[in-house]
């Protein structure tokens, strides 16, 4: 049958609909623009250079990461981000600070999370003096409910499950032990030490329980929950990611009150709508995407996998663990392709983590809000119910540190670009699909019509072959000497390291500088270079740091990176106006398609006032990945003092110029490199490299190159391959 001419007044109605979506876009575009204003406008903005004295209150809870403090200020000048080095003392959200120090522009690395929060300077301080009084007003008030709510989280339980069950409940991260941080990143379940749209819907329910039980009628209950919902947001912080799941529960609990038919889809846009309007800049937030992304994918996945798992009239109990089980994994799955494109890494045992650690989530989040609301009422006991709240928020840091524990817990997996997310997106739902629908008629348990699920079928089938031929690796060039993509170079400065690296759409990355006399500095000017991304110091020894304050002052670079340096390189880092950061295992850098991650030494190290133990213990070791070539520089740092898990790389950088090393057998196995380099001088006295590395390397048929022996090492990465060349002694 022909299609039904276009009358007039459909024309019609479609121009006016184009209007009214123009205006619309207009309007938003108007708002956002001055919503973006307001919030800058908020921003202390001094000279950078200048010395200054703040005064202010704490907005927000401090970040404590390699020995410093960061915190957010609000002072009668506006807002700033405060640092100092530790110690400082605890800094509760609302206690006033005094800070005096030298007033900085954000790095490029810091200026669009700052510009979110509405930052534009930092404050380099030596010290965060705390100041009375606290702030009053409305912010005060609710600032009094989070201390009476921290304090009775804090009790009746050990200090590391109290740290716990405030970044549970409250998102008061600031007192967990690093160490436990880094085993909840690793084991795929940090989103529990962050406020998030889970604590929402756990309050709701609770709420809706009790109030149940206390006879209120259904439109008391409802307003009750909201205006729960609304304290509870603004008392955590009221963060891009809670914002966004307060005003999904109330849009929920607003459509019951109204008697309308509840729609998920309509309450996800409006959340999108509100939080970009309170900030338009919410959607480059990291925590913000994650939300959206995992309710999303619990909207589309949840329901028919939990009917899946649950089978055909499951009981109560079974269906419960299956709905648990299904929102768990939807969100994990949905959102990994993200954590992949912003990190870098994906935990590979997230899943089955989170299915561990899911017993004890809700039960946990439970008794928390209950011992925080009755520790609004000072002569109620909380201990019977904190006690118990501790015991499950240890066992879930326990679940964390056995699924952190292996080497290859987390993997580096880079998603590049936003075309290969949406073909990762496209591959990962195609699988879903065909999955969810192959297991479901096998156990004769498929809702879906047999038309459609033909039609879910074939778009699953093209999606996923659509995304693995996004996916698939480019052809190797033909050419003898493709252009390289990357190019590392270790270079011949004697005994000592100096490793360059240049990636073809970013800034060059230095890894040490080889000893004073080696020249490096003026090495990179004859190259061309003009600047670094970075200056990694592996360690303070003269023979990898000796060149860093000339190259410091010639040549420059955005971050002077390290976790112990001398003083004259921290001092020349500081005069060049280089951004100075002690980093351990988790730090990450990019620059273009070049990643940096640094795999040793571990936090706690990091923060140590005195190091102890042998100094090459807390030499830096690096992991740098192009694409699929991956090389291991290990600075002095050999494998029985650091034991690293990297997985396979192509190329291993030997530690402490190939001296002896009783775990360098079981890291080759691991490890399986192509090429050992070693950067050694000529007629040493150390008698390096030691026989026993060259036996050891012999033994597993891994080639050798040698700076002694052949010169400068150069690394040509590009076209899907990678070769090694060699200047030769003198070269």
């Amino acid at each position: 049958m022909p299609a039904a001419p276009r009358t007039p007044h459909r024309v019609a109605a479609i121009g006016w609909l184009v209007l009214v979506a123009a205006a619309g876009i207009a309007a938003g575009l108007g708002f956002g623009s001055l919503r973006v204003a307001a919030i800058d406008a908020g921003a202390l903005d001094l000279a950078p250079g200048s010395t200054v004295t703040v005064n202010g209150f704490v907005a927000a809870v401090p970040r404590r990461v390699d020995g410093e403090v960061g915190v957010r200020v609000d002072t009668p000048g506006g807002r700033v981000l405060v640092e100092a080095p530790e110690p400082v003392a605890d800094l509760d959200v609302g206690a006033g600070i005094e800070a005096t120090g030298t007033i900085r522009e954000p790095t490029d690395f810091e200026r669009d999370y700052l510009a979110r929060l509405g930052v534009r300077r930092i404050l380099a301080a030596r010290a965060i003096e705390p100041r009375e009084p606290r702030r009053g007003g409305l912010l005060g008030l609710l600032d009094r409910v989070r201390d009476r709510a921290q304090e009775a989280l804090s009790s009746g339980t050990p200090p590391a499950s109290a740290a716990l069950l405030r970044g549970f409940v409250l998102g008061q991260d600031d007192r967990i032990d690093a160490g436990t941080v880094d085993e909840f990143k690793r084991s795929g379940l940090a989103h529990l030490l962050a406020v998030s749209g889970q604590n929402v819907v756990l309050l709701a329910i609770l709420a809706a329980a009790l109030l149940s039980v206390a006879g209120a009628p259904i439109r008391a209950r409802l307003l009750a929950i909201l205006a729960l919902i609304v304290v509870y947001v603004l008392v955590t912080g009221a963060g891009p990611s809670i914002q966004r799941a307060g005003v999904m529960g109330a849009a929920g609990v607003a459509a019951a009150l109204a008697g309308r038919p509840r729609s998920r889809w309509y309450i996800l846009l409006l959340a999108v709508a509100v939080t970009l309007g309170l900030n338009p800049r919410a959607a480059g937030d990291v925590g913000w995407q994650l939300s959206f992304a995992a309710v999303v994918g619990i909207l589309l996945v949840c329901a028919p996998l939990a009917r899946l798992l649950a089978g055909p009239d499951p009981r109560p109990p079974r269906r419960a663990l299956a709905e648990a089980a299904a929102l768990t994994i939807s969100a994990t799955l949905a959102t990994a392709p993200l954590i992949s494109l912003q990190f870098g890494v994906v935990s590979v045992v997230s899943l089955p983590a989170n299915l561990a650690a899911v017993v004890a989530e809700a039960p946990v989040m439970w008794l928390g809000m209950l011992a925080a609301a009755a520790g609004q009422l000072p002569w109620l006991p909380v201990e019977p119910i904190t006690w118990l709240a501790g015991l499950l928020a240890a066992y879930i840091a326990q679940v964390a540190a056995w699924f952190a524990r292996p080497g290859w817990a987390q993997v580096e997996i880079g998603v590049a670009g936003a075309g290969a997310l949406a073909a990762t997106y496209a591959l990962l739902g195609g699988g879903v699909v065909l999955t969810l629908r192959w297991s479901a008629r096998r156990r004769g348990l498929s809702p879906v019509p047999a038309r459609r699920a033909r039609r879910r079928l074939a778009l699953g089938l093209a999606a996923c072959l659509a995304a693995a031929a996004a996916l698939l690796p480019a052809p190797a060039s033909e050419s003898a000497n493709p252009r390289p993509g990357l190019r590392v170079s270790v270079l011949d400065v004697g005994q000592g390291d100096a490793i360059l690296l240049q990636p073809a759409d970013g800034e060059p990355v230095l890894v040490d500088a080889g000893p004073a006399e080696a020249g490096v500095a003026a090495e990179l000017d004859a190259r061309g270079i003009d600047g670094l991304a970075a200056l990694f110091v592996t360690h303070a020894d003269a023979d990898h740091s000796g060149g860093a304050p000339d190259v410091l002052g010639a040549i420059g670079a955005r971050h002077l990176l390290f976790c112990r340096a001398d003083p004259r390189t921290i001092g020349a880092a500081r005069a060049a106006g280089v951004e100075t950061t002690r980093v351990g295992s988790g730090f990450a850098l990019r620059s273009g398609d070049l990643r940096m991650r640094v795999l040793w030494p571990p936090p706690r190290a990091v923060r140590e006032r005195v190091a102890t133990g042998p100094p090459n213990a807390l030499s830096l070791v690096l992991l740098a990945r192009w694409h699929r070539f991956r090389i291991l520089l290990t600075g002095d740092a050999e494998a029985e003092l650091a034991p690293v898990h990297p997985g396979d790389v192509d190329v291993l950088k030997l530690a402490h110029h190939g001296s002896a090393d009783a775990g360098l057998p079981a890291l080759l196995a691991e490890a399986a490199p192509e090429l050992a380099v070693i950067s050694v001088g000529e007629h040493n006295p150390y008698g390096h490299p030691a026989p026993a590395t060259l036996a050891a390397l012999e033994r597993a048929g891994v080639p050798v190159a040698r700076t002694d022996v052949d010169g400068e090492i150069t690394i040509s990465v590009g076209g899907g391959a990678w070769s090694a060349d060699a200047a030769g002694p003198g070269g």
